[in-house]
């Protein structure tokens, strides 16, 4: 019964041990909140995993990493009978999204490592004897328990850490989203852009085989040479390569889109009119909302924030943790039970974390200037996207409303001059031209106009299937 006696005794002792450690861990007192000041704005920081609302270009915030999913191919219909709206695309791709889903287990995988970094040390039991086979008896026999206590709040601050770099995952997410949803509409809009193409090459056809036939019509009444007959057959066939060079960029827009969407759909027409051009943007509007509300500076700040817990824990490593031991063993010489106890700590006097300490230091500094670079580079973007855009809105309005309806006119003056002979084919040709390069460059203005506008509204973020960030 003895040993059975010893052996309780041991097991006693390991669950107060882990009963103290346990209550240890819930009576430490909660971080002091962090704050830090970028662009004007304090952002304040707490010791448990932010959980954020789903982000949208117009507010910005990371999503719950348990909602995002990737369906599976065979969830999705083969074919749409109504034309594809933008937010049908876009929610097509954020849930078909590779990369959505690798940005949501990244946070999954931090929450995991939150709750891990927060669980004290496991006590330790096992057998202990001494003065065994002394005087041909068995000595003393028995059971030990030991304990780490782990002091300072290091466990606490370890969460902390952790959780700040949950809230850079969870805008890291946040980009993620934006960057599908602007390759999702500079995709859909390159598909309207290039379907127009498609119909205006078309036209140029239908009119270069007017003008040859009308050439034809007058070079056997010997009103015109053969030159211009031969001349008109020329411009038919440019317009005929035309024509195939603008179904060729059709099928690679659409082929783009669907592999952003990730779903092979059939072609198939698209809601929206690229010729309503979008609202009209001020500079200054977009630089406050790209620099206050971009995932890309909350990364930044929650780094920031992730150095600083960084810091204050290295700052309390040098604090040592308390190591306690229990045992009982039974005496066979004198049948007596003895009870031990230890305890001791480290020394901290070598070694003071000063190295670690200097490191996380100079790691604040560098994440301040990392927020201090990622907010010039935005602005840096901006202007960029902001110049392509006012130059192509200017260029498409001044299409639309005065070029394009003057050489439309001129060419139908033309066209009518030169049926009844009253026009030399060498007109007819320059009035041809100069409608379709005025068509095509008020085709390319638009699609200019269209990308950067949706680069501008998804805050400059783009190119959701290059690699990730790290």
């Amino acid at each position: 019964m003895r040993p059975l006696r010893l052996l309780a005794l041991v097991l006693l002792h390991a669950a107060a041990a882990c009963a103290q450690a346990d209550g240890l861990l819930q009576s430490v007192e909660p971080a002091p909140s962090s704050s830090v000041t970028i662009s004007g704005e304090e952002v304040a920081g707490t010791g448990e995993p932010p959980r954020q609302a789903p982000a949208s270009a117009g507010e910005i915030g990371p999503t719950e990493p348990s909602s995002v999913g990737v369906a599976a191919p065979e969830d999705l219909p083969p074919a749409i009978p109504f034309d594809l709206t933008m937010d049908d695309l876009i929610q097509t791709g954020l849930m078909n999204s590779p990369a959505v889903a690798q940005a949501g287990a990244r946070v999954d995988a931090l929450r995991g490592r939150w709750v891990q970094a927060g669980l004290p040390p496991n006590p330790t039991v096992g057998y202990v004897g001494t003065e065994l086979g002394q005087d041909a008896r068995g000595g003393q026999n028995g059971g030990f328990a030991g304990q780490e206590f782990i002091t300072g709040g290091k466990l606490r601050l370890d969460r902390v850490t952790v959780a700040r770099e949950i809230q850079r995952a969870n805008q890291q997410l946040a980009a993620t989203q934006l960057r599908v949803s602007t390759d999702v509409r500079k995709a859909a809009y390159a598909v309207l852009v290039a379907q127009r193409r498609v119909e205006l090459a078309e036209t140029l056809t239908q009119l270069s085989g007017q003008a040859v036939q009308a050439s034809r019509d007058l070079q056997e009444a010997q009103e015109i040479p053969r030159a211009g007959l031969l001349q008109s057959e020329l411009e038919q066939q440019n317009a005929a390569i035309i024509s195939q060079t603008a179904r060729n960029a059709y099928s690679s827009a659409w082929r783009q889109l669907t592999a952003i969407i990730g779903s092979d759909l059939p072609p198939q027409p698209i809601a929206g009119d690229v010729s309503q051009l979008p609202a009209m943007l001020d500079w200054d509007e977009q630089l406050a909302r790209v620099t206050t509300t971009s995932p890309e500076i909350g990364a930044a700040v929650a780094d920031i924030m992730r150095a600083q817990s960084a810091l204050r824990r290295a700052g309390v490593e040098p604090i040592p943790n308390i190591t306690t031991q229990f045992s009982v063993q039974y005496d066979e010489s004198t049948n007596y039970t003895i009870g031990g106890v230890q305890a001791g700590i480290p020394l901290p006097l070598w070694n003071r974390n000063q190295g670690g300490i200097r490191q996380a230091r100079a790691e604040v500094g560098e994440a301040r200037r990392n927020a201090e670079r990622v907010e010039l580079d935005l602005k840096r973007r901006l202007a960029e996207a902001f110049q392509i855009y006012a130059t192509a809105r200017t260029q498409a309005e001044t299409y639309a409303t005065s070029i394009l309806p003057k050489a439309q006119e001129t060419f139908e003056l033309v066209q009518r001059g030169y049926r009844l002979g009253e026009i030399g084919y060498l007109d007819l040709l320059t009035a041809q031209r100069t409608y379709s390069q005025t068509n095509l460059a008020y085709l390319d203005a638009l699609a200019a106009l269209w990308s950067s506008y949706s680069e501008i509204d998804g805050l400059l973020l783009s190119g959701s299937l290059v690699a990730p960030p790290q």
